[in-house]
């Protein structure tokens, strides 16, 4: 039997044999010298020579052991002393001193296990075991059997190796953290709380798992005494508003931080994570553990994890269905914490618009709040996110809101409703209800009565939050979104979304056969009027039974009660309509690629020119001038000359006076478009029929300062000033015939040869022209008729002489039978017919052109002073026109030209008067 060996021979083999890994050898010898291998001398040994790669499986009986201080005293196994053998006592101690064992305490260590070996080893055992192995997964095989060896084994477990084991081991073994046990354990709660939710959320594969992190992360982290401030201990309670004296738990806090920013960058997150997971009593601690909160601690976490949940519905800043929806899935939930009615969805609620109700009497709707959207929203002094009935009412309204908008087409988060219901911008609302109806307009359906119904209620819900019909009274004060856009300007704009969408009959069941009607009369008719002009304006063809003309005609005939036909706007746009199908038959670019659209002609500075453009790019089209009188008409009849104030309220006299200007325009355009196709036959025409007889008719322009667009000058007399007519004779009078002219179909009475015809028929264009042009244009004309009559007498004499020669050719002629050409002594040949043609066909000398414009003047003109100059010059003068009369056995050509002049050089060329005249008494005797 081997002596006792010494203490120092048992701890050099105890690190021995642990270093080896013999745990049951290591067993035996704890079992045999206890006294020398005490309880933290042999687990100091254990902690600094075995080997940290050993599965805890192998000692965990050893610790056990050493634990309850029960060795198993039957133990057959025999320890082998070799390896100690060959050392002295005194050796062995000098090694044994040499020894650096680890302590059983770190700076880990929790508080509450400082004074129990176990413990210490325990965890420190754990942290070597992660720091040099890496091997975390092991640890719960070490840790699990001693859960009931103390409190803090069994808190540490939870709260420090469970979360990190899970975050690296199971939830995401792709994306491990580079943290070691030991470094998480020093983390600040902010640390701790950013890495074991760093991948929480982070694609589109792991938004199913939000609440199960929060779940298995967050809620075994916090279990944790250490993660909790109790009154005093408190050192920053202001951080969260929070009352100095109250428990609170930073780590929570920090949790709650978390939330509310994945709202503001990832609202999908935030509502996962308010959607999957139930806030502080959903707690996944393995079955390690069991909630242990008191219920202040309790209640001071579902109140803040409510607030979180409200104040991260007004972060979210996508304006979607789906963000709206999940938004209301917060409020749902929130008001299920709270043991409040739960909010129905939105889809829900959209039909039923249910009204907003103060139920707590906190007047939350006031400018001041609307900064709690966007600042301390975890703040106890915030009253949006303060949960009670009141708030997450008032939440649910807004998303409503806000959900309405969306699906009507213009994007809107809940913080952007909010801002409307509690700033109330009137400005902001105008903008936001104008395109919520343009884009209703748009996009909605053109045959469903139902759809529009229900667009127009959530208008009007929009303005007041159903408070109207709640109370039955419209004398409250609209609290809504809209709720500083008057009701009138709501219902307009419903009335011409559902013109622009051709719901004829349901706007005037409502607006018009209703019992009770939203709109006066006067504005409805006003709101007709504007929808037919913004369909007619929309309109790209200009024929009236398509596109936008057809509906513009389809919305002044919807309303007979209040636009009736003889009203004066439906008489407008009637003519309108008219003038624009009209100009349709033709074809029309005014500027090159764009055609026609009905709008141009509405708009335009000179309507009148358009038609003139018909003329230029239609060929032979001046042929229909009744059309296009007609279509000036029109122009006239709906307004399109009429400037400013004139166009509210037109005389009958503005109106003829426009016509008569309008009609003598498109007739000097017809005879321009005419003389540049080379129809003088038809420009002539124009000139003799319809622009010198319109010149007998001259209009009084009315009183009041009213000038049509495009019209002429207007005199200092008063009357009307035309500077189209003359300038169209003029241009007839100054034709001159090429090989291109049309040539006369028919020539009646008038002069065979065809340059004499023409010479005479300018004439009569240039006499036209002197009736009816301004004084200052006189000498222009009559230098131009000057030049004609030259010509025409030059083509007379040239006539004259080949029928002279023609007569004289076939005087001369010898004929068989004929008579002798001698002339017999004493006869002469007749000249009578000679001169009497050479009197009759002579032309007039611009004298006596006015002669006779100065006895004219006598007869019908007595009342100008101008013309009195002496008895004797007018007894002259009716001697002279009488026996000028008497003489002429019929109206001549000439004298038909003179006649049409000289009415206008009576009053046009006064300074004639004094000129001496020529005698050509003794021509015509």
């Amino acid at each position: 039997m081997m002596p006792i060996p010494s203490p120092s021979r048992i701890v050099l083999l105890a690190t021995y044999l642990a270093a080896r890994s013999d745990i049951e050898s290591l067993t035996t010898l704890a079992t045999h010298h206890s006294k020398v291998l005490r309880q933290d001398l042999l687990l100091r040994i254990l902690l600094t020579c075995l080997p940290e790669t050993l599965p805890p499986s192998h000692y965990v009986s050893l610790v056990q052991s050493i634990e309850s201080a029960t060795f198993d005293a039957d133990q057959p196994k025999e320890v082998d002393w070799s390896s100690v053998d060959d050392l002295t006592d005194d050796e062995a101690a000098r090694k044994v001193r040499k020894l650096r064992l680890l302590p059983l305490a770190s700076e880990n260590t929790p508080r509450d296990a400082s004074d129990d070996p176990v413990s210490l080893f325990l965890i420190h055992r754990a942290h070597r075991v992660d720091q040099e192995a890496g091997l975390l997964a092991q640890l719960p095989d070490l840790i699990v059997p001693f859960l009931d060896h103390a409190p803090c084994i069994r808190t540490w477990m939870v709260s420090t190796l469970l979360p990190l084991l899970r975050r690296d081991h199971e939830y995401y073994p792709h994306h491990p953290s580079a943290q070691t046990l030991a470094d998480f354990d020093r983390m600040s709660d902010q640390a701790a709380v950013d890495l074991l939710l760093s991948q929480t959320g982070s694609g589109q594969e792991n938004l199913p798992h939000v609440g199960r992190d929060l779940r298995g992360l967050v809620g075994p982290w916090l279990y944790n005494d250490a993660r909790w401030r109790r009154g005093d201990e408190n050192e920053n309670p202001e951080e969260h508003d929070l009352p100095p004296n109250r428990t609170i738990c930073p780590g929570w806090e920090h949790v709650l931080e978390w939330i509310t920013l994945r709202a503001s960058k990832s609202w999908e997150v935030a509502v996962k994570a308010i959607d999957q997971w139930d806030g502080p009593g959903d707690v996944d601690l393995g079955g390690y553990a069991s909630m242990w909160l008191e219920d202040e601690e309790q209640e001071y976490l579902e109140q803040r994890y409510a607030r979180a949940a409200l104040a991260s519905a007004y972060l979210i800043p996508e304006a979607s269905i789906e963000a709206l929806t999940g938004v209301n899935n917060i409020v749902t939930k929130i008001m299920a914490l709270l043991d409040q009615d739960p909010c129905p969805t939105l889809q829900v609620a959209s039909s039923l618009l249910p009204p907003f109700a103060d139920i707590d009497g906190e007047q939350l709707l006031c400018a001041k709040n609307a900064t709690y959207m966007r600042n301390d929203l975890l703040a106890e002094s915030n009253p949006l996110t303060r949960p009670s009935g009141t708030s997450t009412q008032l939440l649910h309204i807004l998303t409503l809101s806000a959900f309405i908008l969306t699906k009507g087409g213009v994007p809107c988060t809940v913080r952007k409703a909010g801002e409307l219901a509690f700033l109330q911008d009137e400005r902001e609302q105008k903008a936001e209800a104008t395109k919520f109806i343009h884009s209703l307009s748009n996009n909605g359906p053109k045959s469903d009565d139902k759809y529009w119904i229900r667009a127009r209620n959530e208008l009007l819900w929009l303005r007041d939050w159903g408070a109207e019909e709640a109370q039955d009274t419209c004398d409250i004060r609209a609290k809504g979104i809209l709720g500083q856009l008057k009701k009138k300007f709501l219902e307009t704009e419903c009335l011409k979304a559902f013109l622009s969408n051709t719901r004829y009959s349901l706007a005037r069941s409502i607006y018009e056969d209703a019992p009770e009607k939203p709109l006066d009369g006067e504005v409805l008719r006003d709101t007709i009027v504007s929808a037919a002009m913004n369909a007619y304006d929309n309109a790209s063809n200009p024929h009236r039974g398509r596109g936008g003309l057809l509906k513009c005609d389809d919305i002044i005939h919807a309303f007979p009660k209040t636009l009736g036909e003889t009203h004066t706007a439906s008489r407008r746009i009637e003519a309108l309509l008219r003038a624009t199908h009209a100009l349709s038959e033709y074809r029309l670019i005014l500027k090159k690629g764009e055609p026609f659209t009905p709008v141009v002609l509405r708009v335009h500075a000179d309507p009148i020119s358009i038609v003139g453009k018909v003329l230029e790019q239609n060929p032979k089209s001046y042929t229909r001038i009744q059309d296009f009188l007609e279509i000036g008409a029109n122009m006239v009849e709906a307004g399109l000359l009429a400037t400013g104030k004139s166009k509210q309220s037109e005389s009958a006299a503005e109106i003829a006076w426009q016509r008569s200007i309008v009609g003598k325009r498109i007739t000097a355009m017809c005879v321009d478009a005419a003389l540049t196709e080379d129809d003088f036959e038809t420009a002539y025409s124009y000139v003799v029929n319809r622009l010198a007889a319109d010149s007998h008719r001259p209009l009084a322009k009315p009183d009041n300062d009213f000038t049509p667009k495009g019209a002429a000058a207007k005199s200092s007399s008063g009357t009307i000033t035309d500077d189209y007519s003359w300038k169209a004779a003029l241009q007839a009078g100054k034709y001159r015939r090429t090989a291109q002219t049309v040539k006369p179909t028919h020539i009646g009475t008038a002069s065979g040869n065809l340059d004499i015809r023409h010479l005479e028929q300018r004439m009569e264009c240039l006499a036209t022209a002197l009736r009816v042009a301004p004084p200052a244009t006189l000498q222009e004309i009559l230098n131009v008729f000057r030049k004609c009559e030259e010509e025409l007498n030059a083509a007379v004499k040239a006539e004259e002489a080949q029928e002279s020669a023609w007569d004289d050719r076939g005087d001369l002629q010898v004929m068989p039978g004929a008579f002798s050409s001698t002339v017999p002594a004493g006869v002469t040949r007749s000249t009578k017919a000679s001169s009497t043609r050479h009197v009759e066909d002579a032309p007039m000398s611009l004298f006596d052109l006015s002669r006779a414009s100065m006895a004219r003047a006598q007869r019908n003109l007595t009342a100008l002073s101008s013309l009195q100059r002496s008895e004797n010059a007018r007894s002259d003068e009716a001697r002279g026109e009488a026996d000028y009369d008497s003489s002429q056995p019929r109206t001549r050509k000439r004298d038909q030209l003179r006649d049409a002049a000289v009415g206008t050089l009576a009053s046009g060329v006064g300074w004639l008067i004094g000129a001496q005249p020529v005698d050509r008494g003794g021509e015509r005797s």
